[in-house]
């Protein structure tokens, strides 16, 4: 009778046994490790600003007009109290939701760049008052040379007030980080972006302001700083 023992043995050209051979030229595990941990970290790497860049496209499509405690202006470039093309389509938007009642008060914000006299947040009143608000019906933040200095400052305008609610008016491609800078701030926010102006003329400008948007927006989240200016 013929045993185990007694089968032959298969062997390779080098005479060694073929199932030793198999395990021999298996990855050791550390090495398999490392490949499954380096596909993650490329997939993360490239999936997230993928997805946070859907987020940008997406939230500036939303425009949302609940009843708020204040409309909020986002500050840009002025020239000596002069709003530039990109604030002013924001300030006539905010004007347009006030007279739409969607809040009592338009809080206006920034600071003053290098070389200004003015601040973007008394110009912008300051339109808002020729257009027709009523002087006491707009607050001027006049603190902050970008978003996060700006929202922080007008979240402690907001606890003063004891106010909670509030519609952010600014570009399209800036209303997720925007947003999430309100509400880190303690206000309820949503966005009503303005649809006019320079920065929802061209799909270029379009796609520049949203890859722009996605790495600020990650830069804060990662770091908890402000990458780029309002």
């Amino acid at each position: 009778m013929v045993t185990d023992m007694d089968e032959p043995q298969i062997r390779d050209a080098d005479g060694e046994d073929a199932p030793r051979r198999r395990r021999r030229r298996r990855l050791p595990r550390w090495l398999v490790w490392t490949g499954r941990l380096l596909f993650v970290v490329v997939a993360v790497s490239v999936l997230t600003p993928l997805v946070v860049g859907w987020r940008v496209w997406y939230e500036a499509r939303q425009d949302d007009r609940p009843r708020s405690d204040a409309i909020i202006v986002l500050g840009a470039a002025q020239y000596d109290g002069r709003p530039s093309p990109y604030f002013e389509a924001r300030l006539r938007h905010a004007y347009s939701l006030y007279r739409d009642g969607v809040a009592p008060k338009i809080v206006t914000v920034g600071g003053k760049q290098e070389g200004d006299r003015v601040t973007e947040a008394a110009a912008g009143r300051a339109f808002l008052v020729r257009l027709g608000a009523p002087a006491a019906d707009v607050v001027a933040v006049e603190t902050g040379r970008d978003t996060l200095q700006s929202m922080i400052a007008v979240g402690g305008a907001y606890r003063e007030r004891g106010w909670d609610s509030g519609v952010v008016v600014t570009d399209p491609w800036h209303s997720l980080r925007s947003n999430k800078m309100a509400q880190d701030n303690g206000i309820e926010a949503v966005s009503s972006p303005t649809r006019s102006g320079p920065s929802v003329r061209t799909r270029d400008t379009q796609f520049h302001s949203i890859v722009r948007e996605t790495g600020g927006y990650l830069y804060y989240v990662l770091l908890g700083r402000s990458r780029h200016t309002m």
